[in-house]
């Protein structure tokens, strides 16, 4: 005689059959700011690939306009278009006397105007506007998401895998290596996170994997202790005590057990260091510590603009803003979504 399964173990047998993580996709497709989040996360990923391609803003180096030209789309202002076209003449006397070239001075003051005028209209329009050189600051932000998306997901993930891995194993087996593991922590925490960036940064030198190495060297310690907190609380749950008992090895309970159940703390402190480290890679950058001066990323930019600023030129320092609030935003988004979806107390609500 077949067992007739009610519809609540029906449904409970179905959860366990589709896996942690598709059941988290599932979950995570129903929260629509989460997915707004995460396309606009996308769009940037595929702008920041563009761009490491050579495909897009690959010329932000360029001078394709006049020095601190506004934003406008309708092509540079007239009084630009003067200031651009002119040339510097030649003497108005008759010095064909005592100067064989005098005759040709007005033809080569025509020709030089007339090739003012070819590059003027060759000249790109600036929709966000200028720099100081006359590089384009649409471009110059472009490049810049690159830089600064690079350096703070990578440096967050290097602290995540660091605080991890040391919360794991801390929390998992504790005794004499929970113990140098804590002491490692303690060594860290009691030292000033500036102290340690500067300490690191005199070491290393400067460079974009230098800062990432600073940045994931330094920004580990808030992981570790959740890690280690949830490693305690769920190794002696009966899940994990039942995986020991069919014969799960040490890493499967780990990592195959417990890290999922954890994996929402985990993605929580990672958004929080991704906007922390882009924030700290602009400070670096500030204090000539982070990005090289022949790259450009939003912590350059906004250096640069605190001098235009004083001038009126606003428009560098808006760009630079606006694309890290709009990117910073979206993965906070993103991340919380992420967090919900894969909350093990959120499972038993649907």
């Amino acid at each position: 005689m077949s067992a007739v399964l009610t519809p609540v173990a029906a449904a409970a047998q179905d959860e366990r059959s589709e896996g942690v993580w598709h059941a988290a996709w599932r979950r995570f497709q129903r929260d629509r700011i989460g997915m707004a989040g995460a396309a606009v996360v996308l769009v940037f990923l595929v702008v920041i690939a563009l761009a490491a391609l050579d495909l897009l803003a690959s010329d932000w180096q360029r001078e394709v306009g006049v020095p601190n030209a506004p934003p406008t789309l309708l092509g540079p202002a007239p009084a630009e278009q003067q200031t651009a076209l002119e040339v510097p003449k030649g003497p108005n006397v008759d010095l064909s006397a005592i100067d064989p070239l005098a005759p040709r001075y007005q033809e080569w003051d025509e020709r030089a105007r007339q090739f003012k005028t070819e590059e003027f209209h060759k000249a790109e329009t600036l929709p966000l506007g200028g720099d100081r050189l006359g590089r384009d600051v649409l471009a110059k932000a472009i490049k810049g998401t690159e830089i600064s998306v690079f350096v703070g997901v990578l440096a967050a993930v290097v602290a995540a895998l660091v605080g991890t891995l040391l919360g794991a194993l801390a929390g998992f087996f504790g005794r004499r290596l929970g113990d140098f593991i804590e002491w490692v922590y303690n060594v860290f925490t009691s030292i000033p996170d500036i102290l340690l960036i500067f300490a690191f940064a005199a070491v290393f030198g400067r460079g974009i994997g230098t800062v990432v190495l600073i940045l994931g060297l330094t920004g580990w310690t808030g992981i570790y202790r959740q890690v280690r907190a949830e490693f305690i609380k769920h190794g002696s749950r009966e899940y994990v005590r039942a995986a020991e008992a069919i014969g799960a090895s040490t890493g499967s309970r780990m990592f195959r057990h417990i890290l999922p159940n954890v994996s929402h703390v985990i993605l929580v402190r990672m958004s929080l260091l991704v906007v922390g480290f882009i924030k700290a890679e602009v400070i670096l950058s500030y204090l000539g510590l982070g990005v090289p001066v022949d790259q450009v990323s939003w912590g350059t930019m906004l250096a640069e603009a605190q001098s235009e600023l004083i001038l009126g030129h606003w428009w560098q320092l808006a760009a630079a803003t606006v694309f890290m609030a709009v990117f910073v935003t979206a993965f906070s988004l993103m991340a919380d979504a992420l967090r919900d979806a894969l909350d093990p107390k959120l499972r038993g609500l649907e």
